[in-house]
């Protein structure tokens, strides 16, 4: 299958976007070998800065297959950035509605048509501490286990340097460095042609993430946890402690209070006694 054009829209982000991506970031980008030359596939891509979807958008464009990635819906509302997230083609996420589903579907029939989806598993900014990609959802290996396409995993590390997770400022100076690495695609295919169920789900979802993780351990040179950091389990335990910190709080408040009961009490017993 030829690629698509990379058409109008995607040619102006292009224009208006890579000067200042040069400019501000240097470039070490390895494994574009392992982009397919035609036909629909997926990248797993891991999510350390809001500056990375434009970087790593840099690095795909320059390849030839430009990445059409599932965004939140409200940048698609009018403006001329809606205009650009529809006219390049990006995919809507409606979360938390019945339309949730239809980003798959989306996804699905991009990869059909030849297209390459990016997905960051991750689902939002990695929230381990050190920056390592953590558990992912699903819907990466929910498209390629239906579509049955190649999945790219593929590590970045720079673009949190200059803009850190949540952090309002960037770091421009020194001009940082913005490293992708591509990999072979991730063999998925003992998972085909059996039922989807939640866990095979999330075995698939594993091995695509452990192939991400993979690479980022070779761009850093360090090695990643043993076990992704979990963000729900986190919020169950912060809940926890937050919970047995108000426990002790208030056992402390009541032995207080009991304290003081009797302190009076025996204040008021001396002073009967004096009588």
């Amino acid at each position: 299958m030829p690629r698509r054009r990379i058409g109008f829209w995607y040619r102006l982000a292009a224009v208006i976007a890579k000067p200042p991506l040069v400019v501000l970031l240097k470039r070490d980008w390895r494994g574009v070998e392992h982009i397919p030359a035609d036909g629909g596939f997926i990248t797993a891509v891991n999510h350390n800065s809001h500056v990375d979807p434009f970087a790593y958008a840099h690095f795909q464009y320059n390849t030839g297959r430009v990445p059409r990635f599932l965004a939140k819906h409200g940048l698609f509302k009018g403006g001329f950035v809606g205009a650009v997230m529809r006219g390049t083609g990006q995919i809507p996420v409606y979360r938390e509605s019945t339309d949730a589903l239809s980003a798959f579907r989306a996804a699905i029939d991009a990869v059909e048509r030849g297209e390459c989806v990016a997905f960051y598993p991750e689902g939002t900014l990695t929230r381990d501490p050190d920056l390592w990609p953590m558990t992912a959802k699903t819907g990466a290996a929910r498209v390629a286990l239906q579509t049955k396409c190649p999945v790219i995993p593929v590590a970045q590390w720079g673009a949190n340097e200059l803009l850190p997770p949540y952090a309002k400022k960037p770091h421009i100076l020194p001009r940082k460095t913005h490293h992708v690495l591509a990999g072979p695609p991730v063999d998925l295919a003992r998972f085909y042609d059996k039922e989807m169920t939640p866990e095979l789900l999330k075995e698939a979802t594993e091995v695509i993430m452990a192939a991400v993780t993979a690479l980022l351990e070779e761009i850093r040179g360090e090695k990643a946890p043993a076990t992704p950091f979990d963000p729900r389990q986190a919020r169950i335990a912060q809940r926890r402690k937050t919970a047995q910190q108000s426990k002790s709080a208030q056992q402390s408040k009541t032995a207080q209070q009991d304290t003081a009961g009797k302190v009076g009490e025996q204040t008021g017993t001396a002073g009967e006694d004096s009588k």
